[in-house]
């Protein structure tokens, strides 16, 4: 599975840039992924602060995580900006019946496919082998384009979840 995903970022934007990630609950099909980018990139232009333009950018990487960014240094993102962009998830949500907002399943990338886990089988994951400290996890808790471009895509064992999952930290394996 190819993972480079940072040409396609723009680099027009600071690196403070504010980012969202909203995590499909499936893989969008074909059909579905170019009608979303057409809607992501519709709102991506027109997306609107208080009256004034925010320069942001939509993307859908891997079919399946949607990227909101917002470069505040230009125009600051408001209430009333964010609403907007929750308000055009969920129409993506309704359109292809899929849930954006569950917070409680992680992607990983297993025998070079993403694969979405729920939390609470975690642990089991890594008992059986299936998830190690080596394995590609997808940490959708950055914030910034700086962070989506060095944390987004890591090894478990330097994310988040490391310290709460039974890894061997020096071999990246289960214990």
């Amino acid at each position: 599975m190819k993972l480079d995903y940072l040409y396609l970022l723009d680099g027009n934007f600071h690196p403070g840039s504010r980012v969202w990630i909203y995590q499909a609950s499936r893989l969008l099909s074909m059909g579905e992924a170019l009608e979303a980018e057409e809607i992501l990139q519709d709102f991506a232009t027109n997306w609107k602060s208080h009256g004034t333009p925010v320069k942001g950018a939509a993307y859908l990487f891997f079919g399946q995580f949607i990227i909101l960014m917002a470069d505040e240094t230009a125009t600051g993102v408001s209430g009333c900006s964010t609403d907007s962009s929750v308000r055009v998830i969920k129409d993506l949500e309704s359109r292809f019946n899929i849930n954006l907002f569950d917070r409680t399943t992680l992607a990983f990338v297993v025998k070079d496919k993403v694969e979405r886990l729920p939390m609470n089988q975690l642990n089991y994951a890594v008992e059986k082998g299936f998830i190690t400290g080596d394995t590609l996890y997808f940490n959708n808790t950055v914030q910034t384009k700086e962070q989506l471009e060095k944390e987004w895509i890591i090894p478990v064992k330097q994310s988040w979840l490391a310290s709460r999952l039974p890894l061997d930290h020096e071999q990246g394996s289960p214990a």
